[in-house]
């Protein structure tokens, strides 16, 4: 060690081995930064990078060895044999892209590390072939214990060089293999030279065709200097263009593809940021949850290229509308997020809200079409003392559901009481997918009269549910849940089929109507269903009333008139329900063969107290007559109601003044009892109605 030290103090000039260390430095960090490129490449590329930092590799051993063998005082004039000089720098370049190569190709096994010995190997070759090349006025003679010590060191810091880079412990590994290549190179040079021991001649002067040390160290420099600025151009060139492709592929992962809005992804993100904002915000932080109505039809009807119409267009309208201090996600199919960080009152969100509804209920046209969404908009809040965020986004949630329930374009503000409801409808939902597996439901029947005569004409069959734990379910509480979930098709066609085989077994040959639920409807299968339910129970095609309502063909009419054109085709019935409530347009009614309407009970119920009511319900009656369709008037339930009717021409009625749903076993003896023309049943109305409405 200490004739290590002599030799670096006394035996070279400083100044030169500054220098060499700082093209050492500089080389041997761009040589292993380049290499750690060139392992995350592929193919030719990973060749181009690792062959580069070979290169770059060697001419840094290289140079650090001529540099400071300038700085060398051998006690007279030097000179360099020019092809031995060449062939050193030869061996370092090819030594390095060697090693560097073997070790790349390694991977993560030991020949990582036999690669960066052989790179190692090379340094020591190098070094010694360069000093072949040394031409002094005398002889050199060595001491070999220094000679094998510098081969040990240059093959084992080579080995820890790319071990540092191939198998990094710490972020301190990406300077750490950059180090143990320094002290390779260094300590190969200074021991390498320990070994030396000149023996000086008189002076004689240099033999011819060799280089001053002058002329090759401008050279050296010269060389090293434009080959480390290319070096690292390309290596800063790759870094700023690898950057520039993280960035995109953040932005990418953090972002919809489809909208350019922040993903579920983007969403948490922003969450993780608010979480440690919140308590220094002046304000509270609003969350509003929100998705698309009828964007499920769109998507079912049109494919998902109108489906993906509608996203874009929407994604675009309400991404320019939000302002800089709120935040917009779309977290799903067509669930999205808002987020306001200053919220200080209820306008605040309502504001907001309001904003992002008006752009949503703009129309959207797209090949042809005129698509029309609407939303309701469920919003909780955060404050100091707040639930944890991702409550407060579930509390948003409910207060969507529960603005659904109030209609399109409703806002509602959570509240705890909410909670226990989504619970019961979220038990009800899992109870309603084993409900028709475990024979739960039954059909009720209300009788249909003639307004004239009170005559039966018919019967309309009603679902209910007999829950084991919560007795007779509202179909008002689980027709949405099964809706929502897509139960509504299977529990239709059962509906369907229950009520076609019970029929079909009554003496009276009375008209049946069922319900047809809007996704029931969109099912282009739906009239091969019809016609196999009819001949499995046997009931006559003129028996079955089919009722759907206008929101059921107003999404695609089209398609709505092919199915109930082939579903008239078969003989069935079709009636309209629920008029009046809906989308009500004359073109409707001309275009569709309907052969019955059904006034809406929310009509009936005022008709004999307000004047408007009363207009409607005439106004339909007048239309439909000068359609030739027959109209049923629902909720009749006083005989002020079936005067009006009467008076007005209404055809037939259906309600409590003559019978609420009951039973089958109820209507038994009605529908199997065999009565002469003289004596056919008429149900008489009482002069009251039953206590209690109900809904059917």
């Amino acid at each position: 060690m200490l004739t290590l030290l002599t030799c670096l103090v006394n035996d070279h000039s400083l100044a030169y081995v500054g220098a060499a260390a700082i093209m050492c430095i500089l080389g041997s960090y761009l040589t292993l930064r380049l290499f750690a490129r060139g392992r995350r490449a592929r193919g030719t590329e990973r060749m181009v990078w690792i062959g580069l930092s070979g290169f770059v590799g060697g001419c840094a051993i290289w140079t650090t060895h001529f540099i400071a063998m300038l700085g060398y005082t051998a006690g007279g004039p030097a000179a360099y044999e020019p092809q031995k000089t060449l062939l050193s720098l030869v061996i370092a370049i090819a030594a390095s892209v060697i090693g560097l190569g073997i070790a790349a190709a390694g991977d993560r096994s030991f020949l990582a590390e036999a690669g960066g010995a052989v790179m190692g190997l090379g340094i020591a070759a190098m070094h010694y072939t360069g000093m072949a090349a040394y031409r002094i006025s005398g002889t050199i003679l060595w001491d070999e214990r220094y000679v094998v010590a510098s081969v040990v060191l240059s093959s084992v810091f080579g080995a820890i060089a790319v071990d540092r880079v191939v198998r990094p412990w710490t972020r301190f590994c990406k300077y750490g293999g950059a180090l143990a290549l320094i002290l390779g190179i260094v300590l190969t040079h200074f021991t390498g030279m320990a070994a030396v021991r000149l023996v000086l001649l008189p002076m004689t002067p240099p033999p011819d065709g060799v280089l001053s040390d002058q002329v090759l160290g401008l050279s050296v420099l010269g060389i090293m200097i434009v080959l480390l600025a290319l070096a690292a151009a390309t290596y800063l060139l790759d870094a700023s263009n690898t950057n520039a492709a993280v960035a995109r592929y953040r932005h990418l992962s953090l972002h919809d593809a489809l909208t350019g809005l922040p993903n579920r992804a983007g969403f948490q993100e922003e969450l993780e940021a608010l979480r440690a904002l919140a308590p220094q915000l002046p304000g509270k932080i609003a969350i509003l949850s929100f998705d698309l109505n009828r964007f499920k039809e769109i998507n079912d009807v049109h494919g998902h290229l109108a489906g993906d119409a509608v996203l874009q267009t929407i994604g675009a309208r309400l991404g320019a509308v939000v302002a800089a201090d709120e935040f917009l996600a779309r977290v799903g199919g067509d669930e999205f997020v808002a987020i306001s960080r200053r919220y200080y009152g209820r306008y605040d969100a309502t504001s907001l809200a309001n904003r992002l509804l008006a752009e949503i209920n703009k129309p959207i046209e797209w090949e042809g079409h005129l698509f029309s969404v609407s939303s309701s908009v469920g919003i909780s809040l955060h404050g100091d003392a707040g639930s944890p965020l991702e409550e407060v986004l579930a509390q948003a949630d409910v207060a969507m559901y529960r603005a659904k329930a109030s209609g399109p374009n409703s806002v509602c503000f959570y509240d705890p009481s909410m909670d226990q409801a989504a619970r019961e409808r979220n038990a009800l939902a899992m109870d309603l997918r084993t409900a028709l597996a475990k024979n739960q439901f039954e059909l009720f029947y209300q009788m249909q009269n003639d307004t004239a005569t009170s005559e039966v004409v018919g019967f309309e069959a009603l679902l209910r549910w007999n829950h084991p734990q919560r007795g007779k379910v509202s179909p008002a509480d689980f027709i949405p849940i099964a809706e929502r979930t897509g139960l509504i098709i299977d529990i239709g066609e059962w509906a369907l089929c229950e009520a076609c085989r019970q029929a079909a077994a009554w003496a009276r040959p009375y008209r049946i109507a069922v319900n047809v639920a809007t996704a029931q409807l969109a099912d282009l299968s739906f009239p091969d269903k019809v016609k196999r339910i009819l001949a499995e129970t046997g009931l006559p095609a003129t028996r079955l009333e089919l009722e759907i309502t206008e929101s059921g063909i107003i999404d695609d009419q089209n398609r709505a008139f092919l199915i109930v054109s082939q579903l008239k085709d078969l003989g069935v019935q079709i009636a309209m329900d629920d008029y009046g409530t809906g989308y009500s347009s004359l073109s409707t009614l001309m275009r569709f063969p309907f052969d019955k309407i059904k006034i809406d009970r929310s009509f009936i119920d005022k008709v004999d107290r307000d004047a408007q009511s009363a207009a409607i319900v005439r106004s339909t009656l007048i239309l439909a007559q000068s359609l030739n369709i027959p109209v049923l008037a629902e909720g009749v339930e006083t005989l002020q109601h079936l005067d009006f009717l009467r008076r007005e021409g209404c055809s037939q009625v259906q309600g409590y003044l003559y019978s609420k749903p009951v039973p089958l076993m109820a209507i038994a003896s009605l529908v199997n009892t065999v009565q002469s023309e003289e004596k056919q049943h008429a149900a008489v109305p009482s002069a009251e109605p039953p206590a209690g409405r109900r809904v059917a």
